[in-house]
Parts: C-alpha cells; structure tokens; sequence
C-alpha cells in the first residue's frame, strides 16, 4: 500500500492547512494539495494527502473515510497513480486536421 492518499468531496471552505490538521492526528503529515480549477482558481472538492508512511495512511483511511468534516462526508482511500495524458493530445479531433 502507498502512503499517498486520495481525499474526496472536500468542502470548498477546506484549506490544505486545515486538512493536514485533520490528518496529522493519525501520523506525519508530508504534504497535503488541493486540487483547483486552472481558471477560476477554486477548489474542485478533492486532494491528495501524503503521509509519513503505509501504517500511518491506513490509520487515516480507517479513521477518516466517511467521516464529516467541515459538513461533508469524506472519502479517503488510496490514490491511484497518475495516468498519462501525452496520449490522449494525439487522439484530439482538432490534431488530426492538421
């Protein structure tokens, strides 16, 4: 298991510093990222939480997935890794014209 975690339907009220509070109570918290909408700058309701390692990511998914926080329930569970998206340019109907 990966230490990297996936956060989901996190209020748009959330900080990265209020969720890392919220998941330093099971372990080291290495970093915590919000991910937000390239234009507008809002958050677009989920994260990724790195903790300090396996055990302590486990502890957090037990103890926090489905939990409410800040009016929300929580979904925590292990990230998956990162597709590429080179790929998918190519297969872009505007590409092909040219």
């Amino acid at each position: 298991m990966e230490s990297k975690l996936y956060v989901g339907n996190i209020s748009w009220d959330a900080t990265e510093d209020s969720l890392s509070e919220l998941f330093s109570q099971y372990g080291e918290v290495i970093s915590t990222k919000i991910i937000t909408d390239n234009f507008s700058g809002k958050s677009k309701g989920f994260g990724f939480i790195e903790m300090g390692s396996q055990e302590e990511a486990e502890k957090a998914i037990e103890g926090l997935n489905e939990t409410e926080f800040m009016g929300r329930p929580l979904k925590v569970s292990v990230a998956k890794p990162r597709r590429d998206n080179r790929d998918r340019n190519s297969r872009n109907r505007y590409s092909q014209r040219y």
